[in-house]
């Protein structure tokens, strides 16, 4: 390993630090390094506040060595004024001499322009030091800014039989099949609280009664997404409780009023999937979980529209049910989970992107 891959190994284990409170920015870590010394570290703590590599600068205790210093950061220093002023005009401002990033920013607002900014200061940079880890890192960021849609994540349990839960017609006929164990469950509330949206069907919504937040991890609650497109989700529904704000698709005038409940007219006839994912990326819903039921589920697996997939396998038996959607487990990484196997898959479509 060089000494550049050593020190961008520290931005990117400094950059998922802010897994989950960054988004939707990017997670970045920036590191500055005088006479082979780390002297200033950084990261992207919170969506709005300081970049890692204001963090970074800010945290170096005798500023007069930046002027002779290297910066090291797992993303191209943006260019531009949005809530924060350009970290490109920092390094110059600084006198910073030599900046190495890992990869370029794919947002149009930047790619290159950081870049092109520093070298025409007179910065000595160099990019491309640990490309594919840093690509890896940002994938949701990557596709958002690529192809214009939320980061798709395909998440359920299924038991040893292939079944995803009992045949019901309501919810009181008999409770869900308890397939995950207590250890899946608060792994199921951590991955909540790493995107900006959950997703379920109207039967989900109907037969689970599910409140769709974060219990058993700490982290903010995504936006609660459903499909109800006859109005048949009852007002008293928790996932219309005020924990979160919800988005409800559907045909027509919607019943429910209340200032948490956005709901968003689609058309039926048409591809719903891909109506559903512009308008949350209009709403600034980048990433999104959905959980069911085994019918949205699977149409996203069908019109392949998915990038990740956290399929859960249980020992245990249903003999008959609801079947699971069918998704090939080839290069699937697996974990054991006491008495379950979380197959965890990324699509091909996006596993090489650039």
């Amino acid at each position: 390993m060089t000494l550049d891959e050593k020190f961008m190994y520290r931005c990117l284990q400094l950059a998922k630090k802010g897994e989950g409170f960054a988004k939707p920015n990017p997670m970045v870590g920036a590191v500055i390094v005088h006479n082979g010394q780390i002297i200033g570290e950084g990261y992207h703590r919170q969506f709005g506040e300081a970049h890692a590599e204001v963090n970074a600068v800010n945290s170096v205790k005798d500023p007069s060595l930046l002027s002779s210093s290297t910066m090291y950061v797992s993303l191209e220093p943006c260019a531009h004024h949005g809530k924060t002023p350009p970290c490109a005009e920092l390094v110059i401002e600084k006198k910073i001499p030599k900046v190495v990033i890992a990869v370029s920013d794919p947002n149009p607002k930047v790619s290159g322009k950081g870049l092109e900014m520093m070298r025409n200061a007179g910065v000595d940079v160099t990019a491309g030091i640990l490309q594919q880890e840093a690509e890896e890192l940002n994938r949701a960021f990557f596709v958002n800014q690529l192809y214009n849609r939320p980061y798709v994540i395909l998440k359920w349990a299924q038991s040893a039989d292939g079944f995803i839960d009992h045949k019901r017609s309501s919810a009181e006929e008999k409770a869900p099949a308890q397939i995950s164990n207590e250890l899946t469950h608060s792994i199921v509330h951590k991955f909540r609280t790493q995107v900006q949206g959950i997703m379920v069907g109207t039967n989900t919504a109907l037969l689970d009664n599910p409140k769709l937040n974060v219990r058993k991890w700490f982290g903010n609650n995504p936006a609660r997404i459903v499909i109800d497109r006859d109005a048949k989700i009852p007002s008293n529904a928790a996932i219309f409780n005020d924990d979160a704000n919800v988005i409800v698709f559907t045909q027509s005038d919607y019943p429910i009023k209340k200032n948490n409940v956005k709901p968003i007219v689609i058309n039926f006839n048409e591809d719903t999937n891909i109506q559903i994912l512009k308008h949350l990326y209009a709403e600034r819903i980048f990433s999104v979980i959905v959980e069911g039921g085994a019918r949205l589920l699977s149409t996203f697996i069908e019109k392949n529209i998915w990038d990740e997939a956290y399929v859960e396998i249980s020992e245990k038996k249903l003999i008959s049910g609801v079947e699971a959607p069918k998704i090939s487990m080839d290069n699937a990484i697996i974990k054991k989970y006491l008495d379950s196997a979380q197959h965890h898959l990324k699509n091909k479509i996006t596993q090489n992107f650039l």
